[in-house]
């Protein structure tokens, strides 16, 4: 049987995968290949959890090893949903993501991943049906500042699925996609809701076309 998320019964106590520039988003799908080690045998203890859940959590340095004091301090847990395992002995797996969570400390102990106590409450509305845009949503406004966007970076898409995606959709795999700074991913990922996550997108959009377009471009 799936184990549906609760926050009221959710573990206090997740595996966390610190991974520079990552970004889970709740209902958000993420594709990792695992291989390393400690992240397979961390794999296979979450398989053995009613939830199958991993923290997505991004370093604030470029490392993300185990000594980094850096780590930010909300992230989002994603449930593993699919998985297959190659000949070489990696996984290949889908994460989904569920709700974000709030990192208290870290837990040490003798696995070879890292560990932490998480606080879930400040991110209830995660598990509800995603609250609409408050604001006018102009689909043809964005796609275009979106196409912009992804001609100064020499980006490309499949413009067809996004034309038939809904909003919840296309801003929250744009956020995933697009290959902003650290920082610049946490702000999107601590939005309160898919309103100001919109328009913290739509920001980040428009300044680095911006400077892209002026040879410049944010450093």
């Amino acid at each position: 049987m799936v184990h549906r998320f609760s926050p009221n019964d959710a573990p206090s106590v997740i595996p966390i995968f610190p991974l520079p520039g990552a970004l889970l988003l709740p209902r958000g799908r993420l594709p990792l290949n695992i291989f390393e080690p400690r992240y397979l045998v961390m794999i296979d203890d979450a398989m053995k959890t009613e939830t199958r859940l991993i923290g997505m959590i991004q370093p604030q340095s470029e490392t993300g090893k185990r000594g980094d004091k850096g780590l930010f301090s909300v992230g989002c847990a994603g449930r593993i949903t699919t998985l297959s395992e190659t000949d070489d002995g990696r996984y290949l797996i889908g994460l989904t993501g569920v709700s974000r969570f709030t990192m208290v400390q870290e837990i040490e102990g003798f696995s070879p991943y890292r560990q932490a106590q998480v606080e879930w409450s400040d991110y209830v509305l995660d598990t509800k049906a995603p609250k609409q845009d408050s604001d006018c949503f102009d689909r043809e406004v964005f796609m275009s500042l979106v196409e912009k966007y992804f001609r100064a970076k020499s980006l490309d898409t499949d413009w067809d699925a996004f034309g038939q995606a809904d909003e919840e959709t296309i801003v929250n795999a744009l956020c995933m996609i697009c290959p902003f700074s650290a920082q610049e991913k946490q702000m999107l990922l601590e939005a309160d809701d898919l309103s100001d996550r919109r328009k913290v997108l739509n920001t980040l959009l428009m300044f680095e076309s911006a400077g892209e377009e002026s040879g410049g471009g944010m450093q």
